[in-house]
C-alpha cells in the first residue's frame, strides 16, 4: 500500500484511510485538515454541506490522535445526512420549518460511529424532509445535472473527495440513485438491519440507513462499526450472477442498456456464470405499491408539519394522496409487496449477485424518478419496524425519499 504522501490524502477511500491511520503513517488531524481544505476549495461549486464546524472537527481529531487504544474507525471523517440527529450540530432536515432544531442527543448510528473512533465532519444537505424538493447541492461531475436525492449532499461530498464516507437514508431510492449519479458506491442494507433511532422518519416500514463511499471495500468497516459486520470471505469458485432486465428496462436509455449487456458479457468472459432472471409477478405494479405505502405512512410522520401550509407542492401532494388512500388498496399493496419479496427470494436463490440498472439517466431539468430502484423498498413480510423518534441545484427536479 502506498503511503499517503504519494497521493492526495483527501482522495483515500475509507478502508485505505483506516489502514493508514492504524499504521500511524497518517494522523486523524492530517486527514481532517485535508478534507477541510478540499471543502474550502470546492464547496462554493458543489454546496454539499448543511453545517460545518471545522474547529470542532479538528479538536475531535486531535482527541482521537491523543487517546489509546485506536478503535476500528480511528480518525476517519464521516459526513452525516441532515435528517440524522447530532447532539453537537443542528438537524434541520432540509426545511426552514425545522431551522435551528438542536437534538438533545446523537442518533444511534452517530453514537456508534463516535464509539468506533470516527470524526463527525459535519451535516450534509438533504432534499426537503428527504423527499422531492431539491436543496442547493450540485453534481460534482457535471454541475448542470442533479446529484440525486435525497442523500444528495452525502453523495456529492464523497464523490468530490470532501470526505471518505457519509451516511444516507433510503425510502424510495435515496442512497442508490445519488450514488449512481455521482459515480460512487451506495450500500443500502436490508430493511431493519441498522437502527433508525434518532433519524427523522418518513415511512418507517420502508426507511433504511446506509452508507455512501468511494470503493466497495469501504462498506465493510462502516457496516461493522454500525453493528452489522459484513462477511468478506472470498469465493472459492467463479461467481454466479443474475442479469435482470426489470420492468423498468424499457425506460432505460439505449446507452445504459448497452453498457449493462457489455458488463454481463465481460463478466462471463472472465469466468463468471451469468444467467437471466425471470420477471416477477406484478412486477410493474411494485413501484406504484411502494409509493402508496410511503404516502400513507408519511401522513403520520409529518402530521405536525402539514397544517403549517409551508411544505412544498411535491410533499403536500404526497400527503394528500396518503390521506385520501383507500385502506383496502393499501392492504392489497402490502400483500403484493410480501408476495414479491418471497418471489424475489426464490429468483435470487443460487446467485451471488444481481446485475441490473440502478437508476434512470440523470438530466438537467427532467425529473429523476426513483422507479428503477424504489420497488426494492416494499416491506419484507418478515420485518416490521416501529417509528423512530423524530428527531440539485435550484430548478432541477429530483425524486427524494
Amino acid at each position: 500500500m502506498p503511503t499517503p504522501r504519494n497521493t492526495a490524502v483527501e482522495r483515500l477511500g475509507a478502508a485505505e484511510a483506516v489502514e493508514h491511520l492504524r499504521r500511524r503513517d497518517l494522523s486523524a488531524e492530517e486527514l481532517v485538515r485535508a478534507c477541510l481544505r478540499r471543502i474550502e476549495e470546492r464547496e462554493p461549486q458543489v454546496q454539499a454541506w448543511a453545517c460545518l464546524d471545522p474547529e470542532r472537527a479538528l479538536a475531535e481529531a486531535r482527541t482521537r490522535d491523543a487517546g489509546p487504544p485506536r478503535p476500528p474507525l480511528y480518525g476517519l471523517p464521516v459526513g452525516i445526512k441532515d435528517i440524522i440527529d447530532t447532539a453537537d450540530a443542528p438537524t434541520e432536515c432540509g426545511t426552514a420549518l425545522l431551522r435551528g432544531r438542536r437534538p438533545g442527543r446523537d442518533a444511534a448510528c452517530v453514537a456508534a460511529l463516535r464509539a468506533a473512533g470516527a470524526v463527525i465532519l459535519g451535516k450534509t444537505v438533504t432534499t426537503e424532509l428527504a423527499f422531492f424538493a431539491p436543496g442547493p447541492t450540485r453534481n460534482p461531475r457535471n454541475p448542470a445535472h442533479t446529484p440525486g436525492g435525497s442523500s444528495s449532499g452525502s453523495a456529492a461530498a464523497v464523490a468530490d473527495s470532501m470526505v471518505p464516507a457519509a451516511l444516507g437514508t433510503q425510502t424510495a431510492g435515496s442512497i442508490i440513485r445519488p450514488a449512481a449519479y455521482c459515480g460512487i458506491v451506495g450500500f443500502k442494507p436490508s430493511h431493519g438491519l441498522l437502527s433508525m433511532e434518532g433519524i427523522h422518519p418518513f415511512a418507517p416500514s420502508l426507511d433504511t440507513l446506509g452508507v455512501l463511499v468511494r470503493e466497495v471495500a469501504d462498506v465493510a468497516p462502516l457496516l461493522g462499526a454500525l453493528g452489522a459486520p459484513v462477511d468478506v470471505t472470498p469465493l472459492t469458485r467463479p461467481p454466479r450472477i443474475g442479469l435482470w432486465r426489470s420492468a423498468q428496462w424499457p425506460h432505460a436509455s439505449a446507452a445504459m442498456q448497452a453498457r449493462l449487456e457489455e458488463v454481463a458479457t465481460a463478466l462471463a468472459r472472465a469466468g463468471a456464470t451469468v444467467r437471466a432472471v425471470d420477471p416477477l409477478p406484478d412486477e410493474a405494479r411494485l413501484s406504484e405499491d411502494q409509493a402508496l405505502i410511503m404516502a400513507t405512512e408519511a401522513v403520520r410522520s409529518f402530521e405536525a408539519l402539514r397544517p403549517t401550509g409551508a411544505l412544498s407542492q411535491q410533499l403536500t401532494g404526497l400527503l394528500d394522496r396518503g390521506v385520501a388512500a383507500d385502506p383496502a388498496e393499501v392492504d392489497s399493496a402490502k400483500i403484493r409487496a410480501g408476495q414479491a419479496w418471497v418471489a424475489m427470494s426464490g429468483a435470487l436463490s443460487g446467485l451471488d449477485a444481481l446485475l441490473t440498472q440502478s437508476a434512470s439517466p440523470p438530466g438537467r431539468a427532467a425529473p429523476a424518478f426513483p422507479s428503477a430502484c424504489s420497488w426494492w423498498e416494499p416491506p419484507s413480510p418478515r420485518r416490521r419496524s416501529s417509528p423512530s423518534r423524530a428527531g440539485p441545484r435550484p430548478g432541477s427536479a429530483d425524486a427524494g425519499a
